[in-house]
């Protein structure tokens, strides 16, 4: 099992910049493809970026490529998101989640998930 906790959000004007940190628990942590999702209210959560567990496999939603970037340091278990040129439809609750497989786009494939962190980005 992994316990994933969130941290880094905040409020930020439009084309700054924010790392959010995902602190991960359970020593298989590196076997886990990681993901950030987005939801804002009244909405479905987003795929924002994912990582396997092997360097180099990334993928991210086309609203957000090229401006941020996920990466992982499994010595630490740990996740991180780069948050270049912020936007403010970048606004929503983020949300760090562990897969072990299934689509790596899709909510439903994740098993778990953090608390969330607030992002703001006014304009």
């Amino acid at each position: 099992q992994v316990q994933l906790v969130e941290s880094g959000g905040g409020l930020v004007q439009a084309g700054g910049s924010l790392r959010l940190s995902c602190a991960a628990s359970g020593r298989t942590f590196s076997s886990y493809r990681m993901g950030w999702f987005r939801q804002a209210p009244g909405k479905e959560r987003e795929f924002v970026a994912s990582m396997g567990n092997t360097a180099g496999s990334t993928y991210y939603a086309d609203s957000v490529k090229g401006r941020f970037t996920i990466s992982r340091d499994n010595a630490k278990n740990l996740v991180y998101l780069q948050m270049l040129s912020l936007k403010p439809e970048d606004t929503p609750v983020y949300y760090c989640a562990a897969s072990t497989g299934g689509s790596r786009y899709s909510a439903a494939s994740y098993d778990y998930w953090g608390q969330g962190t607030q992002v703001t980005v006014s304009s």
